[in-house]
């Protein structure tokens, strides 16, 4: 075949199976769309087998982190945690609906922060669905904060999202830098998000809860045991940033260590944990790496390095904003994880540091709060408020994200350019 049919050829194919994963038809799963188009590529011979190879082996630091984290989540699950947290957050809130949301926003920033955006998005949603529909009150405000607070959070650390892993790669900063370059700008992220959150909602938070009907949950032993785990798996976490390692292989050797101590004082069975460890969460981001790898295969990301190189001719502010929001808005298009490894390949091609750098990844993790296509994590939460029968429609998050998320991110992207100036 000659290069240029086969180049056109390999192009069509990820652009397709991207789309298709985005779109879901049949609701069938992402994983069987992308994967499909990574084989079709390989089966082919539109790249080689040793290629493919080597793209999935990228991204075992991923792998690792995110199967801790799932194991770390359904732990907590299990036991009761989320539900706790939830509780606990209707149990303070003495009836005011506004005081609530403030409370289960706090929650949402803790679980994102220390246990990742899924956690928040996927496993603390349905735990605080229950809690607001016994107290009887419009369950929106509440679950659209779980959705919006883990993205805006999700760059306050690096384990609280795995597209930071993603975008850094094997160029993780220490803990101590990545604090200097991202603290205001999360918190930026964090109150703006809440403030618009807060004023967009502000009629269906001025609610009352009804007394007693909190159903005010207990944590068991088993669940202190879970949350005193989670608490040093972060510790350990944050040791392994601040000197500078990889999080994938110290996540999932805490995960076991935890989880094992507690199903031997629990006396369980691993088998509940292990059927929730999602294997096809897995193989989609391997998926992904070969689909990105293929592209790059072909020089095809010579367009995004030309366009970055360009930004860096213009004055620093401006190409902070422009490249920020061009960056945002290409999440909901093709989804965080494919555009998280694009710019990864593309800022190591390019030899971008500092302020791009940190832009860029900033849009990356807040960009998704814009539409429900955003990240992997969103749609996973819409999924799994369709399970228990709420129906946020994509243009509902849309009329929300058209105001939330282009706010959170001038305001995020302004202390980025201060911190960097400094």
């Amino acid at each position: 075949m000659p290069p240029l049919a086969a180049h056109t050829l390999l192009i069509v194919i990820v652009a397709l199976s991207i789309l298709l994963m985005l779109l879901r038809p049949r609701n069938i799963p992402e994983v069987y769309w992308v994967g499909s188009g990574a084989l079709l590529l390989v089966f082919s011979r539109l790249i080689p087998l040793s290629v493919a190879g080597r793209a999935i082996a990228k991204g075992t630091d991923v792998y690792l982190f995110l199967a801790g984290m799932m194991l770390l989540s359904e732990l907590a699950r299990e036991n009761g945690v989320f539900d706790w947290i939830a509780s606990v957050a209707v149990t303070h809130a003495r009836c005011s609906g506004a005081r609530l949301f403030a409370l289960l926003y706090l929650s949402g920033i803790a679980v994102t922060i220390c246990l990742s955006n899924d956690a928040t998005a996927i496993v603390l949603t349905p735990a605080v669905l229950a809690s607001v529909r016994r107290a009887r009150i419009n369950p929106l405000p509440y679950i659209f904060a779980c959705a919006m607070i883990a993205n805006a959070a999700s760059f306050v650390l690096p384990i609280s999202n795995p597209a930071n892993l993603v975008v850094y790669h094997d160029a993780m900063p220490p803990l101590g830098r990545w604090l200097i370059a991202f603290l205001l700008p999360s918190l930026a992220s964090i109150v703006v998000t809440y403030i618009v959150l807060r004023f967009y909602f502000r009629r269906e938070l001025s609610c009352t809860l009804q007394p007693g009907n909190d159903g005010h949950a207990t944590l068991t032993l088993s669940g202190k045991l879970a949350l005193a785990g989670l608490a040093l798996v972060v510790i350990v976490l944050l040791i392994a940033s601040a000197l500078d390692k990889n999080l994938g292989l110290p996540t999932f050797i805490a995960a076991i260590v935890i989880c094992a101590i507690t199903l031997v004082f629990t006396r369980s069975s691993p088998v509940p944990l292990l059927r929730h460890i999602s294997f096809s969460t897995l193989a989609l981001v391997a998926a992904l790496f070969i689909l990105v790898e293929a592209v790059q295969s072909i020089g095809a990301l010579a367009f995004t390095q030309h366009a970055l190189l360009a930004a860096q001719h213009l004055a620093a502010p401006i190409a902070a904003m422009i490249v920020g929001f061009t960056v945002a808005v290409a999440n909901n298009i093709i989804n965080n994880l494919p555009l998280g490894l694009i710019a990864a390949n593309t800022l190591a091609i390019s030899h971008t540091q500092g302020l791009l750098k940190d832009v860029i990844l900033i849009a990356i993790d807040l960009g998704p709060n814009l539409s429900v296509t955003g990240s992997l994590a969103t749609i996973l939460w819409l999924l799994a408020l369709r399970r228990e029968g709420i129906n946020v429609t994509a243009l509902d998050f849309l009329k929300a994200g058209l105001i939330v998320m282009p706010l959170a991110l001038v305001t995020a992207l302004a202390a980025s350019i201060l911190v960097n100036s400094i």
